[in-house]
């Protein structure tokens, strides 16, 4: 891997997720679940040898890869300079199975030779607890056991034990194949399975991807953002993680490096809606199933929970790990979980909205999903216009943030639209009456009428990037010109060149050194939004030249070179991509 890019790719199947570098080596994943032990973490720099999974090609001159096409199946091939090449296919299973998915965790790569003679060499290096110890192995005639704790993995092959226990060249003179997942026993031959798994799971995702409702334009890319953020959703939860990664800083040598593996409630209602708007209702039904299943009684949420249901994420430092390309320290567990984000109410009840409108669901919403969603618009009622870290998780102060509040009014608003929906006259009138409220105080304390634009918190003189989102939540038209006035003033203040920071001022870890990738989608689409499209169709070209050679999108750019920062793959960028695509294509009627 390029030690200066996070040129990688995702393989996943709502169980299991797996970063491959561009020659197909396996360096980030995490067992058992997406938050767990990071058996393979050669991306985070281990002090001892191994955390990867490498198919090396003797001589190696130069790689090419790419998704076969509207699907998570990762194809690499890799050239020497004699003119003998390997082609590697990688996937994680995924199948309708006996009425449910077929999904394990496992990660099965088919290897044949392309051209010529290639010799090969094959490591399999996983690690435990976070890279600080090698896990104990057994072999037996076809496979190799690791011990890794609370997992046992099991590798089935039809390459020789011995070529592969002790890592020894070998020409590779026909296809060969290796499954690695739980300690069990195949009950066909590893080839025949690896062949139909590699058929049955290219089926399903280019069955998934047909029933997307896609714009007309950058399909590719929209497709592409679509499957990575499925593969964000743990399905045993329906949690919905904020990216696959911990600990790659937002900027060179900065102390801004958080382990993203857990579900931020927010971030998980933006993926839920962005995949709303193509069609992909089913995560939206995952995704509420989990919120169900951590809300209380009282409605009080927590910023962010674990994958499995855990709401105490104890943040430490890991020694073992020296970091992404050297730069520690690398965390685990993240403290934002204690802090107050009071739009995380919001959130939910916006990602829960469509339940009672759409009429494809199997099961929608009805009076009794209302009256579990209540309380947390009794919340919101409660924390409009208190204190809080907001969205950007402040760690040194609290302010009354205009996002906060205005999230606060959408759960009321939103209750309100739900109660007209199921006829509860009574609710709809003490949920309105309260929006409304809600509605004219953040107007009086969140406009500034002097500088002519809203600001990031009450009476406060601030612009953040989050204002850029009050039209689209619906909060104000986006032909107001105070929305329009405060569109221009962020693109003034907040943008460099073609990216935008999230904010400017100072906070509790200094400037900010790159910009937010979402925030940088949220200012194409509020571009368009009040009128001036054919400026954010240029900038929302120019934003997608930045993707990686795979189509994606970390959380952070630099601002001079573009640099990929921030963790990987980032559910935030794709959703952003997403929402600005959608708004700025031409309609499918152009096509005709």
């Amino acid at each position: 891997m390029s030690e200066a890019t996070l040129d990688l790719g995702l393989v996943g199947n709502g169980s299991f997720a797996a970063l491959l570098d561009k020659r197909g080596r396996v360096v980030w994943g995490c067992l058992p679940a997406f938050d767990g032990d990071p058996t393979f973490c050669a991306l985070l720099s281990p002090k001892r040898e191994g955390g990867d999974y490498a198919i090396e090609l003797e001589d190696f001159a130069e790689s090419e890869q790419h998704y076969l096409p509207n699907t998570a199946v990762l194809r690499t091939i890799l050239r020497d300079g004699r003119g003998n090449a390997v082609e590697i296919t990688d996937f994680a299973p995924r199948w309708h199975r006996h009425g449910r998915f077929y999904r394990p965790v496992m990660l099965v790569r088919r290897v044949r030779p392309l051209l010529g003679h290639p010799r090969i060499r094959i490591r399999l290096r996983p690690l435990a607890d976070y890279g600080a110890s090698q896990p104990e192995t057994t072999w037996g005639s076809n496979h190799i056991r690791y011990l890794v704790p609370g997992f046992t993995l099991r590798l089935t092959s039809d390459v020789p034990v011995r070529l592969l226990r002790d890592e020894l060249p070998f020409a590779l003179d026909s296809e060969l194949h290796l499954v690695l997942g739980p300690d069990e026993t195949l009950t066909q031959s590893v080839s025949a399975f690896a062949r139909s798994a590699e058929e049955l799971t290219i089926a399903y995702w280019r069955n998934w991807v047909r029933y997307l409702s896609i714009p007309l334009e950058w399909q590719e890319a929209v497709i592409r953002s679509a499957i990575t953020l499925k593969l964000c959703q743990y399905e045993d939860t329906g949690a919905i993680v904020a990216a696959m990664t911990t600990s790659i800083p937002e900027a060179p040598h900065t102390p801004r490096n958080w382990d993203y593996r857990y579900c931020w409630l927010r971030d998980a209602a933006f993926v839920v809606r962005a995949l709303n708007r193509l069609g992909a209702t089913r995560t939206m039904e995952d995704y509420l199933r989990y919120v169900f299943n951590i809300a209380t009684s009282d409605g009080v949420l927590q910023p962010l929970y674990g994958i499995g249901f855990e709401t105490q994420l104890a943040e430490e430092e890991v020694d073992s790990l020296a970091g992404y390309r050297g730069m520690g320290p690398v965390r685990r567990g993240n403290l934002a979980w204690v802090q107050k984000q009071h739009d995380v109410y919001g959130s939910v009840v916006l990602a829960s909205a469509q339940l009672f409108f759409d009429r494809r669901l199997e099961n929608p919403g009805d009076l009794s999903t209302f009256q579990r969603l209540e309380p947390l618009g009794e919340r919101a009622l409660a924390l409009h216009d208190q204190p809080d870290a907001g969205l950007w998780e402040f760690r040194g102060r609290a302010h009354v943030h205009t996002y906060s509040s205005v999230m606060c009014w959408a759960a009321c608003d939103r209750l309100a639209k739900i109660a007209v929906q199921l006829g509860l006259d009574e609710r709809a009138k003490y949920w309105r009456g309260h929006a409304d409220d809600i509605h004219e105080r953040i107007v009086a304390h969140a406009y500034d009428a002097e500088r002519g634009h809203f600001v990031e918190s009450l009476d406060g003189h601030r612009l953040d990037a989050s204002l850029l989102l009050l039209a689209d939540i619906g909060f104000v038209k986006p032909d107001d010109p105070r929305f329009v006035a405060t569109v221009e003033a962020i693109g003034e203040q907040l943008k460099r060149g073609d990216a935008l920071f999230r904010y400017i001022a100072p906070d509790d870890f200094g400037d900010p050194e790159t910009s937010f990738t979402i925030c940088t989608f949220w200012y194409i689409d509020a571009l368009a939004a009040i009128g001036r499209k054919d400026e954010a169709r240029r900038m929302f070209e120019r934003l997608l030249s930045r993707r990686n050679h795979l189509g994606l999108l970390s959380e952070d750019l630099a601002f001079d070179d573009g640099e990929a920062w921030g963790n990987f793959p980032q559910t935030y960028s794709h959703v952003g991509l997403i929402i600005a695509a959608m708004r700025l294509s031409r309609p499918w009627q152009d096509a005709a």
